[in-house]
């Protein structure tokens, strides 16, 4: 093998897509922690399963396409970080055809570098540490078929000596899943390079056209809201002097006939969202300079209508809207009761994709939008979503659990600007501190298959087999008497009995600390205390 092609290349994405399917489960197994908060295989599939949608063309292009759709379909850290190698590759690739090895070298260096600049503070014994070590061990291949058999075996070295880098990782006895995850694409991409069929399909895009409600706009109604307009247009060297064409001429003339204009050019390509009542005199005027990529349309009425805003389009954009992450219907339905514009359906085991937090965004339409991860393994996805919209300031919130965002959430003040509510809330988040009950799935250190393990961000401070006593050790470990305020979160598994009944023990052991009990009705986590 002696160059890769557009086909060639989604091709092995897919081929690694459908080897991490077929042991993605062995992969969320890889958990550190001793309760069922792995998810590092489904985080890292449901994100190269998203570059897998699409059409085959000349390696840059589908390089980039491959990239952009892991990008927005990116969850949890595991899986940003995978995009981001992605996006390292497309980078060098990008005008190509054809990649020689040399050229492939280049690519996936990059992709090593991109990786490393996704994070704040790069910590080795991880994904990171497995792919930078193979790359360059793999740097002194003689063709593209060695250079995939080398950089597996190298991976598979990498990947085995994680625990001596990570005492988490020697102490829970098992290898880095993100890492671990990366070995599985990287197998399925060189078993399509030797010509081998991978063991699963992947799956493909639903292309269903989704639901209108078609009586949201009928034969007595007005058009009050216009057209959203997007498109993707191609300049055409037959239209327009290529080299000397002043895209500012295009811009002004759809920001007078429009509202609400994102325009940007990238090449050739020139990206185009518009309010309009008249959509047809915007498609034409652009056809005058190029042909379209892509085209959506939507009547704005019906998505008025759908998404309850009732006051949007009337009045324009608000100043702040807020975006939270949550699990459990009860906590869901707090979160919106405290003013959350929107509430993202997420948590531990389940990461909620980048996309999901672009298309909240888009739905909130505020001038200034605060987001509430709740997860420190959302986090990472937050920040990326928040780096990729343009519409809108965003300003994350690093509240990596439930308890935090509940507080954050009730503490908010909307007449403040929100660099100043950000760091109000990030000053008094610095005075809490959250524990948080679960049962163990596997015997540990710190107990065994069944017991309930208290424990803080990632140390565990106490193991019962009664849960009631579980939380009760915890708040003495966490010196609950000293706070005044506690927020007990009690979760799915908890009935009202329960709750009653561990509230009504936390209160007579702690009677100078003013207790709350809300029903969260969240999954994994039995008991969530926060004291502030």
């Amino acid at each position: 093998m002696e160059r890769i092609d557009g086909q060639l290349y989604l091709s092995m994405v897919r081929g690694g897509a459908a080897c991490l399917n077929a042991r993605r489960q062995t992969i969320n197994d890889l958990n550190v922690f001793p309760i069922p908060d792995g998810d590092t295989g489904d985080n890292m599939y449901m994100t190269i399963e998203s570059g897998c949608r699409v059409a085959p063309g000349p390696l840059g292009e589908t390089a980039a396409a491959v990239s952009k759709g892991m990008l927005t379909g990116a969850r949890g850290n595991s899986g940003v970080i995978l995009s981001r190698i992605f996006a390292g590759i497309a980078q060098v690739l990008s005008g190509v055809e054809e990649a020689d090895l040399q050229t492939l070298k280049k690519a996936m260096a990059c992709g090593v570098e991109s990786s490393y600049k996704a994070v704040a503070t790069p910590v080795e014994g991880t994904i990171l540490t497995v792919f930078r070590e193979a790359v360059a061990a793999a740097e002194d291949s003689p063709d593209i078929d060695n250079y995939f058999d080398r950089l597996l075996s190298a991976m598979e070295v990498s990947l085995q000596h994680t625990p001596e880098l990570l005492d988490v990782l020697k102490q829970a006895g098992v290898v880095d899943s993100g890492g671990a995850g990366l070995l599985q694409i990287v197998e399925g991409m060189r078993a399509v390079l030797h010509g081998d069929t991978p063991a699963l399909p992947v799956e493909t895009a639903d292309t269903a056209h989704p639901t209108v409600d078609l009586d949201a706009f009928t034969e007595d109604s007005v058009l009050e809201f216009g057209y959203c307009t997007e498109f993707l247009l191609r300049l055409q060297r037959s239209k327009v002097d290529l080299e000397h064409f002043d895209e500012s001429l295009l811009s002004d003339w759809l920001a007078a006939h429009g509202e609400s204009l994102v325009f940007f050019r990238d090449g050739s390509i020139i990206k185009v969202h518009v309010h309009t009542p008249t959509p047809g005199d915007i498609l034409n005027h652009c056809q005058q300079f190029g042909e379209f990529l892509t085209l959506k349309i939507e009547n704005m009425t019906l998505q008025h209508h759908e998404n309850h805003m009732d006051e949007r389009f009337h009045v324009g954009r608000k100043a702040l809207g807020i975006v939270a992450v949550a699990a459990g219907k009860p906590l869901q339905d707090a979160f919106r009761e405290m003013g959350a514009d929107e509430v993202i359906e997420g948590g531990q085991t389940m990461n909620p994709p980048v996309q999901a937090f672009l298309e909240a965004f888009d739905r909130i339409g505020a001038d200034s939008i605060l987001v509430l991860p709740d997860n420190g393994n959302i986090l990472l996805t937050a920040r990326q979503a928040a780096a990729l919209y343009d519409k809108a300031r965003i300003e994350v919130l690093t509240t990596r659990n439930l308890g935090e965002g509940y507080f954050a959430l009730a503490s908010i003040d909307r007449s403040q600007p929100i660099e100043d509510i950000a760091e109000t809330m990030a000053e008094a988040l610095q005075g809490t501190v959250t524990g948080m009950i679960s049962q163990a799935i596997r015997d540990s250190q710190a107990g065994h298959a069944g017991d309930y393990l208290g424990f803080s961000d990632k140390d565990i401070l106490c193991a019962s087999a009664d849960r009631q006593q579980a939380l009760l050790d915890l708040a003495g470990k966490l010196d609950m008497g000293s706070y005044d305020i506690a927020l007990l979160l009690t979760g799915a598994d908890v009935t009202p009995e329960d709750a009653r009944s561990a509230t009504e023990a936390l209160t007579r052991q702690y009677t100078c600390t003013e207790i709350t009990q809300i029903t969260g009705g969240q999954p994994v986590y039995d008991f969530i205390l926060l004291l502030c």
